[in-house]
């Protein structure tokens, strides 16, 4: 059995996709996933594992079948999943797979980080996850429908609230919380 240490990072970008090309560093998702790598390589105690860098890269020329296999094997390392959700984010055919997989078979809990928001009562207010939250749900059906399989924890792009998040051990499958729908408490 392998250790499931990393965080695997789901985020929407354009099919075919390739990260050596220089249209990758535009795709806002893409650079929120390298906003964590940095954040890692400036502060070694920052509670990011990468689960991309546990396997070797698809190319772009790649059959569905060996970057579905990769997808597979990075998720298999993994201890949560981190859910870039915004509103650019399209059902495309590896988010579904990777959201599917991560949680319906591997049972991945989900730390949500909205880039669109930045404060917690972006996020929820009194009356629960406001309306922008939930129609952000919609673009991703297979996450929406299967949310209530898992803890999920949703929260702004705020580095102190995301570094609480990844080191929160009630979102990390080895010793998950009750499954439900969190967020933090507004102050």
């Amino acid at each position: 059995m392998a250790y499931r240490t990393a965080n695997y990072t789901a985020f929407y970008v354009a099919e075919p996709f390739s990260e050596s090309n220089f249209g990758a560093y535009a795709t806002p998702d893409f650079l929120y996933y390298n906003q964590l790598r940095a954040w890692k390589g400036q502060d070694s105690s920052f509670p990011f594992i990468d689960a991309h860098g546990k396997t070797y890269n698809v190319r772009d020329n790649s059959s569905w079948e060996t970057l579905r296999s990769r997808l597979h094997k990075r998720l298999d390392l993994s201890k949560n999943i981190i859910l870039f959700l915004s509103s650019i984010t399209k059902n495309s055919r590896a988010l579904k797979e990777e959201i599917d997989y991560g949680i319906n078979v591997k049972g991945l809990p989900v730390i949500v980080i909205y880039p669109d928001f930045n404060e917690k009562s972006d996020i929820c207010d009194s009356n629960g996850m406001r309306k922008q939250v939930l129609d952000l749900w919609d673009k991703l059906p297979v996450f929406r429908n299967s949310m209530n399989s898992v803890a999920t924890l949703h929260v702004p792009y705020k580095k102190d609230l995301i570094k609480s998040a990844l080191s929160d051990p009630d979102f990390k499958v080895q010793s998950m919380t009750r499954v439900g729908v969190y967020h933090y408490i507004i102050n």
